[in-house]
């Protein structure tokens, strides 16, 4: 068991080391999704002829190899940890942009109807009613991207090192010490569900109004009653 957290000494990190390196690898790139999604899924929403065509750019991004990728960036990149988030950033979008299209796009009329009439303009409407109404759904996207982005740093060991976790299979082959191999796996699987429970408590703290087992966009209806989420944004956004 001992042997199972002994981090050859090429890897120039320790265990705790390449947690850190990990997460950051796995983390930034879905925040910078986010930030890229956001305002794209809006445009969509707003512009509807042009959701097929960015959906298809995404997903034609997506089905590039992450060693394609590499291999094209790493003359303006380098060996560096960038030359793995920019990929991992562009592969989050093609989860991202759907969930947000499709959680706005719900939003009930009537409840946009009653913000424009209390003068929302479309800015402030989107801030802070539409988003916080789509919330769940915005999490439940960026669950399936945090995890996924977490299984594949992993490849980043490609170009020397960068794979963080994921140079533990590699050296697990070559010094012929299959508990490093148990050590990636098992550790990047533990992250990757603590970072989907922290994902979850965050869907519960910006949304108090859901059951907390829930993560749909509204709770279910009952014959003619309307999703709980409108009234309360609406009532947080005009304070």
């Amino acid at each position: 068991m001992s042997g199972f957290f002994d981090i050859p000494s090429d890897l120039q990190h320790s265990w705790w080391g390449l947690i850190g390196l990990h997460l950051r690898e796995a983390l930034l790139p879905v925040l910078a999704g986010l930030l890229l999604a956001l305002p794209l899924g809006q445009l969509c929403v707003r512009v509807r002829w042009l959701y097929a065509p960015v959906l298809w750019v995404t997903t034609v991004l997506y089905a590039i190899p992450s060693l394609a990728f590499f291999v094209v960036l790493i003359d303006y990149t380098g060996q560096t940890e960038l030359t793995v988030m920019i990929p991992l950033t562009v592969y989050s979008l093609v989860v991202l942009i759907p969930a947000i299209v499709d959680a706005v796009r719900s939003v009930p009329q009537e409840t946009l109807a009653a913000a424009t009439a209390m003068g929302f303009g479309p800015v402030r409407r989107y801030l802070q009613v539409q988003l916080p109404i789509a919330v769940p759904a915005i999490i439940a996207g960026l669950r399936v991207a945090t995890v996924s982005s977490i299984s594949l740093v992993s490849v980043g060991t490609l170009i020397g090192n960068q794979g963080a976790l994921g140079n533990l299979l590699h050296d697990a082959t070559i010094y012929n010490r299959p508990e490093l191999a148990w050590n990636a796996v098992i550790t990047m699987a533990v992250l990757a569900m603590l970072a989907d429970a922290a994902l979850v408590l965050v869907r519960i703290l910006l949304t108090p109004w859901m059951p907390s087992g829930a993560d749909r966009r509204t709770t279910p209806r009952s014959a003619g009653t309307r999703p709980v989420p409108a009234e309360p944004a609406l009532k947080d956004a005009a304070r």
